[in-house]
């Protein structure tokens, strides 16, 4: 979670969310990737660092099955991330802030355990939720008068 952290942190410098997300190989170690948002900076609304992690993961391996990889994310993923997350096999999804606006990994939603979807990965919850919550609270803190 502390790669994924840093990860988040660098989406600041260019007026992104600071969410940032790791794919861990199966051996649990390795990482495959890594990203953070980038919608400001590319202008991409998919951009999310959850969708562009897993495509880089996927680059990586040569393999768009990503089955046996763990994904952390410093946010609970929104659903086209979900959706991302069970398309690409991923067996778990480890998140530190929930959000409660979008969700979709057991707080608003809980499309990633959707029984009625052919992949439903292992989902682990708050793990370092508080960095990763002050990254937010800061980021969309009004600026002082």
């Amino acid at each position: 979670m502390r790669l994924a952290l840093a990860e988040a942190e660098k989406a600041t410098l260019t007026g992104d969310v600071p969410v940032g997300a790791v794919v861990l190989a199966a051996d649990g170690t390795t990482v495959l990737a890594r990203a953070c948002n980038e919608r400001e900076a590319t202008g991409d609304p998919t951009a999310h660092a959850e969708v562009l992690a897993v495509r880089r993961a996927a680059e990586a391996t040569g393999e768009w099955r990503l089955t046996g990889c763990t994904l952390v994310v410093t946010l609970e993923p929104c659903v086209m991330c979900a959706g991302a997350i069970v398309q690409s096999r991923l067996d778990r999804v480890v998140y530190a802030a929930t959000d409660p606006k979008a969700g979709a990994a057991g707080s608003l939603w809980d499309l990633v355990r959707d029984r009625r979807l052919n992949h439903r990965p292992e989902v682990v919850a708050g793990v370092l939720p508080a960095p990763a919550a002050a990254l937010l609270s800061h980021f969309f803190r009004p600026p002082a008068p």
